[in-house]
């Protein structure tokens, strides 16, 4: 990139920074650096939904998938529109309504309100290990794309991207996040939508030419495979019910109806940024051909189709969709720790000022694993995929029984949760292994049937009891 287009970037690192400062003055308390007060409305909850979920994978790695197979790599952003519409219609108001009333901060404290510690436990280690997926997999592609854009190596373009969130989301905690992620939507709305889809056309022709231009298979949504697109799509959405910062969104918000209606318009939001994307990934398949690496396809149509200045707004607004994930990832990180972990068993007298220094350095070390798994994992989708089945199999089925049924016992939702967390890392190192036969499975669907299994018989077998000693 020239001088000009360069500097855009370094001035929005900058400021990203400086907002960060800016919330570390403002803040007031844990509840402003958990959950932003829970004073946000509708506007501001909707884009914490976008900023949160429209990220590394939802425009590199969904642009790559496009590039290669066309259409159908779409499904990934198409299944946080879907998550996003069911959350939003069937918990978010009854989540904000409980939040309230037993002053929640974390997903794993309305774990414990409905079943026991030991579940906590469970939804604490599960939470974690997601998070720090969902972290690695935002700084994994904020690395690639300053990898092409800067020329340099992915180890010094990883550390750059990963030390910004870090260092805005540990200073300024939740307030930070909120006053980023109204500057980071409307760079993605302006650089994806408003700027990239006009360029592409502009460049590789409309719908009809790059129709003729690409095979009929890349107009195929089914082209992946539908069984690989159930997996995804599935552990993707049942992820939204489970996801901790699905719950401190929905704590932020001023009243249930903010919670309700910020997730709602969050999906008016995104589905233009799909078609956005989809468009992008296609206009790049017809324009550079045959490329031996697709993820870095985005960047490279950027480089090479921009002119300066819109060059350099394109670049930010892709950053800013990976960086602004990231930054809520390192958050929830953070407050398992600080909250979950050493407020709750190590040190429950904690005062609040010791809270929110430990807070800072729970989000310095959660940032820091994450930036290592990145290291290791190049794979963006991958990293992110193996996080929703962790969070998704565990967890979905004894959420939705606390919010919906109040009949099962603590017992049967520990087992239920640890023993489907077990099934699902136990089952992915065997396929990892090259363990065939049944381990060609995706993980999501064991981890569910065991969740499924142990909660029911193990809710039957408590009634019948009780029944049992009642007669």
């Amino acid at each position: 990139m020239g001088v000009l287009d360069t500097g855009i970037l370094f001035v929005y690192l900058a400021l990203l920074v400086g907002l960060g400062i800016y919330a570390n003055r403002r803040q007031q308390g844990i509840e402003d650096y958990f959950v932003a007060g829970r004073r946000r409305g509708p506007a501001t909850i909707a884009c914490l939904w976008v900023a949160a979920w429209i990220g590394g994978a939802s425009v590199v790695g969904t642009s790559a998938r496009v590039y290669e197979f066309g259409v159908t790599g779409v499904w990934y952003i198409l299944a946080i529109a879907i998550g996003c519409l069911l959350f939003g219609l069937s918990m978010a108001r009854r989540v904000k309504q409980l939040g309230d009333r037993h002053q929640h901060l974390t997903y794993p404290d309305f774990i414990e309100q409905h079943y026991d510690n030991r579940t906590r436990v469970v939804a604490t280690i599960t939470t974690v290990l997601a998070y720090t997926a969902y972290t690695a997999g935002q700084f994994a592609a904020a690395a690639a794309i300053l990898q092409v854009l800067l020329g340099w190596d992915y180890g010094t373009s990883l550390l750059l991207s990963g030390a910004v969130v870090i260092l805005y989301t540990a200073i300024g905690g939740y307030l930070a996040v909120t006053y980023t992620d109204w500057v980071q939507v409307a760079l993605v709305l302006l650089g994806i939508v408003a700027i990239g889809v006009p360029v592409a056309i502009s460049q590789a022709g409309g719908w009809t030419e790059m129709q003729t231009a690409l095979p009929a298979s890349f107009y195929d949504f089914g082209a992946q495979g539908w069984g690989r697109i159930a997996a995804l799509v599935v552990s993707l959405v049942l992820s939204f019910f489970v996801a901790m910062d699905s719950f401190s969104r929905s704590f932020a918000a001023r009243d249930a109806a903010a919670a309700r209606n910020g997730a709602l318009l969050a999906v008016l939001v995104i589905l233009p940024i799909a078609l956005a994307v989809a468009w992008l990934g296609l206009a790049s398949a017809v324009l550079y051909p045959n490329q031996a690496v697709s993820a870095g396809i985005l960047t490279t149509f950027v480089l090479k189709a921009f002119p300066v200045g819109l060059k350099g707004l394109m670049v930010i607004g892709i950053l800013s969709a990976v960086m602004s994930v990231a930054s809520i990832c390192v958050l929830t990180a953070s407050a398992n720790y600080a909250r979950d972990i050493h407020q709750r068993y190590i040190q429950p007298g904690i005062s609040h000022t010791t809270m929110l220094r430990l807070g800072t350095l729970a989000a310095l070390g959660a940032g820091g694993l994450a930036m290592l798994m990145a290291w290791k994992m190049h794979d963006i989708i991958d990293i992110l995929q193996l996080g929703f089945t962790i969070n998704s199999a565990a967890l979905f089925l004894p959420t939705i029984a606390a919010i919906y049924w109040d009949r099962v016992p603590a017992g049967a939702a520990f087992w239920s949760s640890s023993t489907s967390l077990a099934t699902v890392i136990g089952w992915r190192i065997a396929a990892d292994a090259g363990m065939g036969g049944l381990f060609t499975i995706d993980p999501l669907w064991p981890g569910l049937l065991v969740s499924a299994t142990l909660l029911l018989v193990l809710t039957v077998a408590r009634s019948r009891r009780v029944a049992k000693v009642a007669a």
